[in-house]
């Protein structure tokens, strides 16, 4: 269940990522030491003068699973997992599910108002792409927000698969509390 961010989350995130968040709209999953994993963010972001879509609706922000997953990355599961897409039909299947579930969801999280924006400037099929903002779902673009998908909503069987190559889904040592001692430290730090 989605929760709305407080400014402890919005701190720790800056922390966790290592710039100030834009666009987080809900915490989508903590871990078990009470910090933010994942967020849920807007899709799309309004400026004076332009805009951003933002692709990633679910954005993982623990260190230790960024760390973890960019192992996974690094040894080759991207085009290992864009194998097994090519010739397993139920991991192909259950994957486009979760592209079209994204799909949705991000879509649903705009407002009329944005969506008529969109299509004024030509930008709505942008809004629509899947995970990670694919719109080739043979693909597999980042591990990182296939299993911020899955710790969020249980529905992506890549990022399942992920978390399971995992040894945990969090760190040990509660890495995050380096994040509150800044905080207690620097009381007039502003979010």
């Amino acid at each position: 269940m989605d929760r709305a961010p407080t400014d402890r989350d919005l701190h720790v995130i800056r922390w966790q990522i290592d710039r100030a968040p834009r666009g987080v709209v809900a915490i989508a999953r903590d871990c078990p030491h009470g910090y933010p994993q994942v967020t849920v963010n807007r899709p799309l972001h309004r400026y004076d003068t332009s805009f951003e879509l933002f692709p990633t609706l679910f954005w993982l922000t623990c260190p230790y699973l960024v760390r973890e997953v960019g192992k996974l990355e690094a040894r080759g599961l991207v085009k290992r997992f864009e194998e097994r897409l090519a010739r397993d039909l139920a991991l192909r299947e259950g994957y486009l599910r979760a592209h079209e579930a994204y799909r949705r969801e991000r879509f649903s999280r705009l407002s009329s108002e944005e969506r008529s924006f969109l299509m004024r400037v030509g930008a709505r099929e942008a809004a629509e792409t899947g995970i990670a903002g694919l719109r080739n779902f043979s693909r597999v673009k980042c591990l990182h927000a296939q299993l911020a998908h899955y710790l969020a909503r249980g529905e992506n069987p890549i990022g399942g698969e992920v978390a399971r190559l995992l040894t945990a889904l969090h760190c040990s040592d509660r890495l995050c509390d380096r994040a509150l001692v800044e905080l207690e430290s620097n009381q007039g730090w502003a979010l």
